[in-house]
């Protein structure tokens, strides 16, 4: 935890330098990149430089309360118990802030939804599952944008990607990822039977330009006529992206936007948002030995989470949270989950840290 509150605050002011570098301040892109990296870091390394400084301030306060100056011993005795308080709260907010790592304060990240088993129910439920996290958003007053869908012809999504943008957005939802189960009467069941859908969630930090170089020779692209039910149009301009990374054999495709430019656009945000989480991967099975979280991997195949339509309940197999309020879940509220979630690694981080360091 020091070494990457140590490697933030470094990275933060570097970035402060490169905001009044002539040459960065001369383009636009770079400039608007570096200025959302200073941005997502900033309260993070201020607290930390803050911590620092009240650690300095407590040494030479117990240096004083050691010496021979009757008045300084008393003025610094007077002042430890003040500023050791004030360490200790920065110290809680320093492990509040780094639920997550590396990624904790990204203000961006794509969320990628796909039905699983289920057919057309698990398609609705997809569906489902993207109007609760675009209600959660908006009460968040994040900004949401859709990359890329694939609808059904009965309103579900085989698959829905999605950037979501605003302050804490990963932190509060890097733990979605995981498998999502439904028990619930499907519309079309004329018998009345409780069945049993799955859909799959995928959280992914979004990188910011200047973290992943990705060039045209680095993928394949191919252009398509979009196609899926209900539109016009879809079929008429060929407008669809798929970009295939050669390194990686990520493949990625948008087709939400009638212009091409756009699409492509998406799509490379989609990729290098992709190509970012693999490294991020590969780097976490490379520390093995070192602590991984006990809430999950984020893993597709792990089920996380059970949402029981008839009793009105859901219930978070990690943390085995169960609460009799589906419906306003549903709809949105999804803070008593992610505050269960965020309470419990956060005990973990004091656990093995403890108080302050």
């Amino acid at each position: 935890m020091r070494k990457l509150l140590e490697d933030n605050l470094r990275r933060f002011e570097e970035l402060e330098k490169l905001l009044v570098d002539p040459a960065v301040l001369a383009d636009g892109y770079r400039l608007s990149a570096v200025a959302r990296e200073h941005g997502s870091l900033a309260r993070m390394a201020r607290k930390y430089r803050r911590f620092k400084e009240l650690n300095a301030q407590i040494s030479e306060a117990a240096e004083m309360v050691r010496g021979d100056d009757l008045e300084m011993r008393e003025l610094a005795e007077s002042e430890l118990p003040q500023l050791k308080a004030a360490r200790e709260k920065l110290w809680e907010d320093l492990l509040d802030m780094t639920i997550g790592g590396e990624d904790a304060n990204r203000t961006r990240c794509i969320v990628e939804i796909r039905a699983g088993t289920g057919g057309n129910e698990a398609a609705l439920f997809a569906r489902d599952l993207f109007e609760m996290y675009k209600h959660f958003a908006e009460d968040q007053r994040w900004k949401i944008e859709i990359l890329n869908a694939s609808a059904t012809e009965l309103g579900g999504f085989k698959e829905i990607a999605f950037g979501l943008e605003g302050e804490g957005v990963f932190r509060m939802l890097q733990f979605e990822s995981g498998g999502h189960r439904v028990q619930r009467v499907p519309e079309t069941e004329a018998m009345g039977r409780v069945h049993t859908s799955a859909a799959t969630v995928a959280v992914m930090a979004e990188p910011e330009d200047i973290e992943v170089e990705l060039g045209p020779d680095d993928y394949r692209e191919d252009i398509f006529h979009a196609s899926g039910p209900g539109g016009q149009h879809v079929n008429k301009t060929a407008s669809a992206i798929r970009l295939t990374h050669y390194e990686t054999g990520i493949v990625v495709q948008c087709q939400d936007e009638k212009s091409q430019h756009k699409n492509r656009a998406k799509a490379i945000r989609e990729l290098k948002a992709r190509i970012f989480d693999r490294k991020r991967e590969e780097e976490t099975k490379k520390r093995a030995d070192e602590r991984k979280s006990k809430i999950g991997s984020g893993d597709r195949s792990q089920r996380i989470r059970t949402y029981n339509f008839p009793q009105n309940r859901v219930t978070d197999h990690r943390i085995n949270l169960t609460l009799y309020k589906l419906d306003a879940i549903m709809a949105g509220d999804l803070q008593p989950i992610i505050d269960g979630l965020l309470e419990y690694e956060r005990q973990q981080l004091r656990d093995q840290f403890g108080a302050v360091r």
